[in-house]
């Protein structure tokens, strides 16, 4: 099964108490980003405000890739991931 992998800067949004041993690694069922997500979001369904907009798009300030290569289908999130795979949830960094 693959392994969503966060990154700690999400971990805020796992819990409503603060626990920043929290772990940010979860091997979970899916086959797709979105299938990944969607599983990631029933555990921890506080993230997905934060991940995903109302209609289930990235959110712009959020980049994922798979197996180090980025997701580039921000929509429909349908990218496959390998059962040995890793997705990465990152926030972008943008400033000025």
């Amino acid at each position: 099964m693959p392994t969503v992998v966060l990154a700690p800067s999400l971990g805020r949004w796992l819990s409503s108490e603060p626990r920043p041993s929290l772990e940010t690694r979860r091997v979970l069922t899916g086959t797709t980003v979105r299938e990944l997500l969607e599983a990631l979001f029933a555990e921890f369904p506080r993230l997905r405000d934060y991940v995903v907009d109302e209609r289930g798009t990235l959110r712009h300030h959020i980049v994922a890739f798979v197996n180090g290569i980025a997701v580039t289908d921000k929509v429909h999130l349908a990218e496959f991931v390998p059962a040995d795979g890793e997705l990465y949830i990152f926030q972008a960094l943008s400033g000025g």
